[in-house]
């Protein structure tokens, strides 16, 4: 992949003033980084800043929220787009999850400050406070009628609450340590959810019980992803298990629910799951906390590997025919295969961007600096 770009966060507001001026900069892998700037020319009619860049970089387009700019001696292009609206409000810390209504209509949010809160998506105004955690909130996630949320915390307690007055209709006790992420099976019948305590379970919403416990990876499961079976694809079984993975990605088949349920955690050694009928491992692979893989199932080697720095991936989420990616430098970008360069979500400076959440042309993030920004692709 081509050597990653880099633009001062605040660019838009720097640049919309005579003579602003805004770094940037190119860090080709293995070679010296290529430092540069940017100056503002003036303020078109439009209202649109004329921008020129420093030797070495190429302005290729702008407007008011996107700036195209390209680093021709690396073969680096990058389009960086400015927030289109930020709520600084909703929260008085760190921001650790959102996610969006399936309608967009409404966010949910949990924060480092033990609250969790639904606001309206479109100016942040707040909505519902809903309490009952004790202690921080990993996890919140509405479920696909957009009237209801799960979250999970580190009292290990799971909990669906109403969007509409807040109540929590049902607790589901049964981790011995803090849940780090669920999942909703389908239209939400069954949810899944992952712990510090090495387990992955499997819950009844209508019953309010724990139908099982489908993964015991022993260590904490950071992360896992429900989706729907295609008979299609036979992953079989690896010719040889990796010996000392620094880090795993385990693949379930729940064949009672025809659903695929990959578990992304921490391990040093393998451990074969064998949990009943109803569950199988397929596959293991071998990942590195700071990259971006793109899987070939059947051999069991990666076909794309993205590097951009030694940050950790904080969120990884499907977009389009590509993905959007989150980094613990702040970092946040959008890899799409009909493009042929990335497109930088500004505005985080060096605050881990959390969580990544989108609804049709918006995408939200949250970040440790208390903010939600939200990004308009039309912007582009």
């Amino acid at each position: 992949m081509a050597a990653p770009l880099r633009i001062q966060s605040d660019w838009a507001q720097a640049l919309r003033k005579d003579e602003g001026e805004a770094w940037l900069s190119c860090h080709p892998p293995g070679k010296p980084t290529l430092y540069g700037s940017l100056t503002c020319q003036g303020i078109g009619l439009d209202g649109i800043p004329e921008v020129t860049a420093s030797e070495g970089f190429i302005v290729n387009e702008i407007n008011k929220k996107s700036i195209h700019i390209s680093c021709p001696e690396e073969n680096a292009s990058s389009k960086f787009l400015a927030p289109y609206t930020t709520f600084s409000r909703i929260h008085s810390k760190s921001i650790t999850c959102l996610d969006i209504s399936s309608g967009g209509g409404l966010g949910v949010s949990s924060s480092a400050d033990g609250s969790m809160k639904i606001w309206q998506a479109s100016n942040g105004e707040l909505r519902r406070v809903l309490e009952g955690h004790v202690f921080d909130v990993n996890c919140c996630r509405f479920f696909p009628s957009g009237l209801v949320v799960l979250s999970g915390g580190m009292d290990a307690q799971l909990k669906i609450w109403s969007a509409e007055d807040a109540s929590c209709v049902v607790t589901f006790k049964g981790h011995k340590g803090g849940i780090l992420d669920t999942a909703i099976v389908d239209r939400g019948r069954n949810v899944v959810s992952g712990s510090r305590d090495g387990t992955a379970r499997l819950w009844d919403c209508g019953r309010s019980a724990c139908l099982g416990v489908i993964a015991d990876c022993g260590s904490s499961i950071n992360g896992m992803a429900v989706g729907a079976a295609d008979n299609s694809i036979n992953l079989g079984s690896p010719e040889q298990m990796p010996s000392v993975p620094l880090c795993w990605l385990r693949c379930l088949q729940l064949l009672h629910f025809s659903l695929w349920l990959l578990v992304i955690g921490w391990d040093t050694r393998w451990k074969h799951l064998s949990a009943g009928r109803e569950e199988s491992e397929v596959f293991r692979f071998e990942l590195s906390d700071c990259s971006y893989y793109s899987w070939n199932h059947i051999k069991r080697v990666p076909v794309q590997v993205i590097h951009r720095s030694g940050a950790p991936v904080l969120s990884l989420l499907s977009f389009r025919d590509g993905f959007i990616a989150s980094q613990g430098d702040g970092s946040c970008f959008i890899v799409q295969q009909d493009l042929d360069y990335l497109i930088e979500l500004t505005g985080a400076d060096c605050d881990p961007v959390y969580k990544v959440a989108t609804w049709e042309k918006q995408i939200y993030t949250c970040c440790r600096d208390g903010l939600v920004r939200r990004y308009q692709l039309s912007d582009l």
